[in-house]
């Protein structure tokens, strides 16, 4: 494959449209008619968004998270608090999470600060995973540099035997965030590039909802 051929790669975007008139008042709502209809399309990882860090020194990094649970209070997902995004949100609570759903032509940017959950939550939802993602969390020193994958998977074998009675408790390394937004973006591919992007801002106690040139 050549540059030419990635610059003629193109399409049409023509399956629906989003209007100011016709959205929900509270982004909230918004969010959860487009995830409920994302989860009726039988989407492979709906729930799969990229959330964007800033470093102490000011270097952005991305990487692919998956969204655990939403209501009015926020966006949550869970991580090692030891990892590279951990770091990043320590130093700096400013993020984004980014959903694109290429079979349907959407997008929604949504961006805000993040905070821990609490542990009870952290734990309340480790116990819902099962026993393998379980030991997987202890055996991983995530973002740090590993031996081999020979030694990744010894750790994890030797975790799992000390682990046989299925009784894993949640590491005090591991846990859940909580991004409250302040801005949300919802992107609906249209003919011709004209694409509809419907923005809501706080004001106040409510939201203001604007478009944007596409």
């Amino acid at each position: 494959m050549t540059s030419s051929d990635l610059a003629n790669l193109r399409r049409s975007y023509s399956q629906r449209q989003l209007s100011e008139e016709t959205v929900a008042a509270d982004p909230f709502e918004q969010f959860s008619v487009w995830m409920q209809e994302t989860l009726r399309s039988e989407i492979i990882d709906a729930n799969a968004m990229i959330l964007s860090t800033v470093s102490a020194d000011c270097r952005p990094s991305s990487r692919v998270v998956l969204l655990k649970g939403f209501d009015k209070s926020g966006f949550v997902f869970f991580t090692n608090y030891e990892s590279r995004k951990s770091s990043d949100l320590a130093s700096n609570p400013n993020a984004v999470i980014h959903f694109f759903w290429a079979e349907l032509e959407r997008q929604i940017n949504i961006t805000g600060s993040v905070t821990r959950v609490s542990r009870d939550e952290s734990e309340k939802y480790f116990r819902s995973r099962p026993l393998e993602s379980k030991i997987g969390a202890w055996a991983s020193r995530q973002s740090s540099i590993v031996e081999s994958r020979e030694a990744l998977e010894k750790r994890y074998a030797e975790l799992k035997a000390a682990y046989s009675d299925g009784e894993v408790p949640c590491p005090p390394f591991w846990g859940g965030f909580r991004l409250q937004p302040e801005r949300f973006e919802f992107w609906q591919g249209r003919d011709n590039r004209l694409h509809d992007r419907i923005c809501y801002t706080v004001k106040g106690e409510s939201w203001q909802i604007t478009r944007l040139s596409p």
